[in-house]
């Protein structure tokens, strides 16, 4: 015979189970979605790539080509590794029409499908936009994995397992920040219907706040609050560990801000999809 307390915990392993199963359904559809046009998102990743080429030339020609010289403390071979390794930690934290989708979900009405379904709309956004970045990953390693072959000569070295370790903690959190403020700029869409201006404005301050553009270093004598700001997490902070520019002890302290970071931004998408949902079924959607 089952005991009240049995009864609760079995009922909690079916939820679990269920929400399991519906999260493996979200991402295998949403991949299978990517990989209907494959040639199509192959070739837009593979062009994404030659940016890097001209940015490796843009640098050899701030630096005059003397591999001796230092600007703000980087050599050239340093910002060649820094520009690489925050390609890759753009890689994870972009999230390329995740506002405009919200908004324009909101837009046209579809967003109720999120409320007459027992489907968080955040969670079915986090998990197809997981799908998005495992193929853009399987499709990108290569040339990846052949840019940071050909530029070797101007890598550090190979970092010791818990420096790597942080980087990798410090990627998987840039992809939840970047997700988090996109998907909070998409929900705003709740008051303001048009939010293209805001997306404008926000990819300007996150290339130029995140030391997508420049290290931070050059700037933080202007800007001295820049490494408070939840954007340096979005591409400086991973290749920053990777340079050995993060002091080890100051490196737990960096990502338990970071985490920090993450809850914040958790907590007011929550409250922009609940009060923005009130509001939306107020005027009728």
């Amino acid at each position: 015979m089952l005991t009240m307390s049995d009864s609760v915990a079995q009922s909690a392993l079916t939820n679990f189970r269920q929400g399991l199963r519906i999260k493996w359904v979200i991402l295998k559809t949403a991949m299978e979605e990517r990989l209907v046009y494959r040639g199509d998102f192959a070739f837009a990743t593979l062009v994404r790539f030659l940016p890097i080429i001209t940015q490796v030339f843009l640098w050899n020609a701030i630096f005059a080509g003397d591999s001796q010289r230092q600007l703000n403390g980087y050599s050239y071979s340093a910002m060649v590794s820094y520009y690489l390794l925050v390609m890759v930690a753009r890689a994870f934290s972009s999230m390329p029409g995740l506002s405009n989708g919200i908004a324009m979900s909101v837009r046209d009405g579809s967003v109720r499908k999120y409320l007459l379904q027992p489907v968080d709309m955040l969670g079915y956004l986090f998990w197809h936009r997981i799908a998005h970045k495992l193929v853009y990953y399987i499709v990108a390693t290569g040339p990846f994995a052949l840019v940071f072959w050909l530029c070797r000569a101007y890598l550090p070295a190979w970092p010791e397992p818990l420096v790597l370790f942080a980087c990798g903690m410090s990627l998987a959190m840039a992809f939840l920040i970047g997700f988090l403020i996109e998907a909070l700029i998409g929900l705003v869409s709740f008051w303001f219907l048009e939010v293209s201006s805001l997306i404008f404005i926000y990819m300007m301050m996150s290339y130029f706040l995140s030391g997508h553009m420049i290290p931070l270093e050059w700037i933080a004598e202007w800007i001295p609050w820049v490494h408070y700001l939840p954007f340096k997490y979005l591409a400086y902070f991973p290749a920053a560990i990777l340079l050995g520019r993060i002091p080890p002890e100051s490196l737990m302290l960096e990502l338990c801000i970071q985490a920090a970071w993450i809850v914040a931004l958790l907590v007011l998408n929550r409250v922009a999809f609940h009060y923005g949902v009130r509001r939306y079924g107020a005027f009728g959607g």
